[in-house]
């Protein structure tokens, strides 16, 4: 059934409007850091905050887990069932899991709420791609991820901000139920605006997981981990290094994350266009903006000139990767699309876990808040290496590939040599 414009725009507002709420679920945690870490860990606030703030990063990285293990499970399980039922239930999960995260008593416990809570992120994500993709029809797939990341994105500029606020001023869980409000209307908006899409019914899950005898597959998975690990490595610990380095008032913290906000918002659409046109040519951009982002942000972010203009330039870079990534996941994947959409999500969330652990582990070790910009560049580095072995592989196999006709095409002259003489 053919869409009109409208409809088409409409349907892909309801699946933005799932990375609005699944990039607030995501990034709260981030300005809230020292309100979850006074409340949830008050034995060691009282002796250390940057302990406590350290592990406080944890929530985070349980999060970021969460996504590794549900988005590859999901996906391969399910590529066969309706997709619209689908990021149904991916939905309800997120409302069901938020609540509890904002109404369990103690660290562990929310610490599991937030592992389950993040268990659909990446199917929802990867899900979502998919049908957008597909109401978006061909030479516009970048585009048409990057819509549905823009919700994600947008939620940093005005969402994350706004919860921030209302968080400081209330609790830490007046915000968290203030975001599972925000999947119950989401899931109102899918039911209603999103159309009916039937999934693969040749899909099996020995098929999906097909994808991972694939080299390039790796490489972009590795490529994606390294890239978000070095960003995570410094936007978890954005509200501490607002208030304790460049020597701001909390009060300007939601700030520094519209700040933020802004540059995935704009870096988002700029990566998903570059995608449509040169995937790798934009992975190597965004990789060294990225590189240079972060070295200002650690000379200069004393200064709150140099944290609102780098944290900016940090956050655009990184998230430019992410539309660039799933892209290019598209296409090295094969028949394995459902998952490939969805273990992108994995890798970067494994980036997400890796870049709040090991920043934390520098913090609690007394290197500062600044220390973990160092660990996001040394992160940055083999990205790029990883980036230039999938180019280097992928001409090796287009040689390969051509070597291959060539010798075809003398080898049916010959045969037609042969007919001729034998004739």
């Amino acid at each position: 059934m053919s869409l009109s414009p409208a409809r088409v725009r409409l349907a892909i507002l309801a699946l933005a409007m799932g990375g609005f709420g699944i990039g607030l679920t995501e990034f709260v945690a981030m300005g809230l850091l020292p309100n979850l870490a006074a409340d949830l860990l008050p034995g060691v606030w009282a002796v250390s905050h940057e302990k406590a703030n350290a592990q406080a990063g944890w929530l985070v990285s349980a999060y970021a887990l969460g996504v590794v293990v549900g988005a590859p499970t999901i996906a391969a399980l399910a590529a066969r069932f309706p997709r619209k039922q689908l990021l149904l239930a991916c939905v309800g999960v997120f409302a069901l899991g938020t609540v509890a995260s904002a109404v369990l008593p103690t660290f562990g416990l929310v610490l599991v709420a937030r592992f389950v809570a993040a268990l659909p992120h990446g199917a929802y994500f990867g899900i979502a791609a998919l049908v957008a993709a597909s109401l978006m029809g061909p030479g516009k797939r970048g585009q048409g991820v990057a819509f549905v990341l823009a919700g994600l994105t947008i939620a940093n500029v005005v969402g994350v901000p706004a919860i921030t606020f209302l968080g400081q001023n209330t609790s830490w869980r007046v915000a968290y139920l203030a975001v599972a409000a925000v999947f119950v209307l989401t899931f109102v908006a899918v039911a209603l605006l999103v159309p009916l899409q039937a999934g693969d019914p040749a899909a099996t899950m020995r098929r999906e997981l097909t994808v991972f005898r694939r080299p390039q597959v790796w490489l972009t998975l590795l490529l994606g981990s390294l890239g978000f690990g070095g960003f995570f490595a410094v936007y978890t610990f954005v509200s501490p290094v607002a208030t304790n380095v460049a020597r701001l008032d909390v009060s300007l913290v939601p700030f520094v994350l519209v700040a933020a906000g802004l540059g995935m918002t704009i870096g988002n659409l700029a990566g998903g266009r570059g995608a449509d046109h040169h995937v790798m040519r934009t992975l190597f951009i965004c990789f060294g903006i990225f590189a240079v982002a972060l070295t200002g942000f650690a000379l200069t972010a004393q200064y709150p000139v140099g944290l609102f203009v780098f944290v900016f330039l940090v956050s655009g870079a990184a998230s430019a990767l992410s539309p660039a990534i799933q892209t290019r996941l598209m296409d090295v994947a094969g028949d394995s699309q459902s998952i490939a959409a969805a273990i992108n999500h994995s890798a970067l969330n494994i980036g997400n876990s890796l870049g709040a652990y090991l920043g934390g582990i520098t913090i609690a070790a007394g290197l500062g808040y600044l220390s973990p910009t160092w660990v996001g560049l040394l992160l940055c580095v083999p990205g790029v290496g990883l980036a230039l072995v999938s180019v280097a592989l992928e001409r090796r196999s287009r040689a390969s590939g051509a070597d291959s006709e060539a010798a075809g095409k003398v080898a049916l002259d010959e045969d037609a040599v042969l007919d001729r003489t034998l004739a």
